[in-house]
């Protein structure tokens, strides 16, 4: 056993420190089912007292450490090389406080992002952040990634959430800003350093959150269309009118509707699947008449010639009927391999042509494409699901090199919410300044000069 290994146990007790054979029998990913974690030890503190020791250790020996969530992500940020220890906030799961006056949630890093949901809704309470791995993505996941999700037009990300940090730096320091005011100008933010930051600076411990109360309408829809400058419209029609209850606007282009509403898929299509443009919309209200509202508001879409047709969700099985077309993504891997994902963001008057774009530039090249597009239409995210039949390193080079350049050009990003981890780094440039990635880098350095925090993501070992 390494001598660190050997002193971390000796320190805080076998249940805390799994070496590499016991941490081995766990998956690294849960998009890589059928990888192991392979790291020199695993270690599963409970308090943030142990984070703070743990790292004090490893800082004083240079051993690098990358912490873990829910193991969602899906950009690499939490692979964790042979050499390297890995540190999970699983244990770290309490909801520590929920105060329905000040409307604000405290809880540790490693608490499931449903668990808290269903934690807060029997207190009258949402917490409005909302992925298809809410089920396994931890909190301390979601401020490290800064994630979005599908109620993001309305509540913003994770950053627009999070009120308060507590964070655990490379050398074991504790840094507490467990702030619960909305309003606090008293000099630098410093949680705003850490929120997206991929557990590069810092280990995130614990949160304040900001919750919303529980709504008590939720009005949903499938609508069709026959353009993409009629889902614009439609869009801005939908804000003008629907205001601040329009929690969603998920857009879908043709081939991923059909697909997900084809077999082998357990959904059939709710709408024909003849229209070039699918959304699925969402209100959530304080009225219980809003569904009246929301029923009127599609009629007077149909009538004008805005949409083309619509289907509102009658039933809680119908709800999850809507729901499990745009978010049952794991069909594509089925029915397809390999298949290379991409999350970029864009404005939206630029999504038409960049679609086009890019899928007739992939089209020339491998005739037997198959390219899947939808996404956050409202706040200018998209997923893109690419599969041409090679997975080697020079395709996914050149599928990449397709997709994010002409983001260059338009001033797009490379990631909307999934991050930069290790498979995004090598196109830092073409979303970032140099003076930005330069800043960024030094942030590093001085937050982590050794370097041990989650090495090898983000930046090009070159540039660091």
């Amino acid at each position: 056993m390494p001598k660190i290994v050997e002193l971390l146990t000796d320190t805080f007790g076998k249940n805390a420190v799994l070496p590499r054979a016991q941490a081995g029998t766990r998956v690294a990913s849960n998009w890589r089912q059928n990888e192991n974690l392979d790291c020199l030890a695993l270690l599963l503190p409970e308090t943030t007292d142990e984070v703070s020791k743990m790292l004090q250790i490893c800082h004083e020996h240079n051993q690098p450490v990358v912490p873990h969530g829910g193991l969602t992500g899906v950009v690499g940020g939490t692979v964790t090389r042979p050499d390297e220890i890995a540190l999970s906030l699983e244990r770290m799961n309490q909801v520590e406080e929920i105060n329905v006056q000040n409307k604000t949630v405290t809880v540790q890093a490693g608490v499931v992002l449903q668990h808290l949901q269903q934690v807060l809704a029997e207190n009258g309470l949402l917490f409005p952040l909302d992925l298809g791995a809410k089920g396994s993505c931890m909190i301390g996941g979601n401020i490290s990634s800064n994630a979005g999700g599908l109620q993001a037009l309305r509540y913003g990300v994770m950053r627009n959430l999070v009120l308060g940090l507590e964070v655990v730096l490379a050398d074991g320091t504790v840094l507490s800003s467990m702030n619960k005011m909305v309003k606090n100008n008293a000099g630098y933010d410093l949680k705003h350093l850490f929120i997206g930051s991929e557990g590069t600076l810092g280990v995130v411990t614990r949160a304040v959150l900001k919750v919303e109360d529980l709504p008590v309408s939720r009005s949903t829809a499938f609508v069709g269309l026959n353009s993409f400058e009629k889902a614009t419209q439609f869009l801005q029609y939908s804000m003008k009118h629907l205001k601040n209850e329009l929690s969603s606007f998920e857009l879908l282009w043709q081939d991923y509707y059909s697909l997900m509403t084809s077999p082998p898929s357990p959904f059939s299509p709710v709408l024909p699947q003849t229209y070039p443009f699918y959304v699925l919309m969402e209100t959530r209200g304080q009225d219980a008449g809003d569904g009246a509202v929301f029923e009127t508001f599609l009629e007077n879409a149909l009538t004008s010639g805005l949409i083309d047709d619509a289907s509102i969700a009658q039933t809680q099985q119908e709800l999850d009927w809507f729901w499990g077309i745009r978010e049952n993504v794991e069909l594509i891997f089925s029915v397809h391999q390999p298949v290379f994902l991409f999350d970029v963001s864009l404005a939206i008057s630029d999504m038409e042509a960049y679609i086009e774009k890019i899928k007739t530039d992939l089209q020339n090249i491998w005739a037997d494409l198959h390219f899947y597009a939808f996404g956050h239409m409202g706040d200018g995210n998209l997923h893109l699901f690419v599969s041409c039949g090679h997975a080697d390193h020079s395709t996914r080079h050149q599928v990449e090199d397709i997709v994010y350049q002409p983001l260059r050009q338009i001033g797009g990003s490379i990631t909307g919410e999934h991050g930069i981890g290790l498979e995004k780094k090598a196109w830092l440039h073409l979303s970032r300044t140099a003076e930005e990635i330069q800043l960024m880098q030094t942030l590093k350095k001085a937050l982590d000069p050794k370097g041990i925090l989650n090495p090898g993501k983000i930046f090009l070992l070159t540039s660091l």
